[in-house]
């Protein structure tokens, strides 16, 4: 499924984000960007040990959350990894929406720093930060498509869903946000 938006792609998929052919895939990281599970251990499984010397190099003191920073990419086929750090659901009540917001526009942010015209992201928070899916789907996609509206860039914008459920929740969230969006 895909929309334009001023002649900027964003599309949605199913998959695995490590076999992303893109400038830069972004990761699932926690605050510390000590690696993990999830797409974090997937990423660092597949482009080696490079990206973690590099992380623990440049950012020795992590990354805060609802922010990101940028390293290279090691064995995967892109040239970056964004490592994202999104809130941890608890309840709603705690600026979740804000920090969720605010780590996907960092992430576009860096992709444009760096010269990327295409980025991959998964889903952000809805695996051990539990942040409710439909909920988080409005919230990346508002923010790729607010994003694209104000900057223009980049060319790409692709969300790669790991399951079924993951991709109907985004796909809805599309079609009810593509109504106000350009094509």
């Amino acid at each position: 499924m895909k929309v334009r938006i001023h002649g900027q792609i964003l599309e949605l998929c199913q998959g695995d984000i490590t076999h992303q052919e893109v400038d830069a895939v972004v990761n699932a990281a926690n605050c510390s960007l000590a690696g993990g599970g999830g797409v974090d251990g997937a990423i660092h499984r597949r482009g080696g040990p490079d990206i973690m010397r590099e992380t623990d190099e440049k950012y020795p003191d992590g990354c805060p959350t609802g922010s990101a920073v940028i390293s290279g990419a090691g064995n995967l086929p892109a040239r970056h990894v964004i490592h994202a750090v999104a809130p941890v659901w608890s309840g709603g009540a705690r600026g979740e929406a804000a920090l969720l917001a605010g780590a996907y526009a960092r992430c576009l942010e860096l992709a444009v720093e760096n010269g990327c015209s295409s980025i991959a992201f998964p889903s952000l928070g809805t695996g051990a930060y539990r942040y409710p899916l439909d909920q988080a789907a409005r919230i990346a996609l508002s923010t790729a498509i607010d994003f694209l509206n104000t900057r223009g860039r980049p060319e790409l914008v692709r969300f790669v869903l790991f399951d079924a459920g993951a991709y109907g929740a985004f796909a809805a969230a599309l079609e009810e946000l593509s109504g106000n969006t350009p094509k």
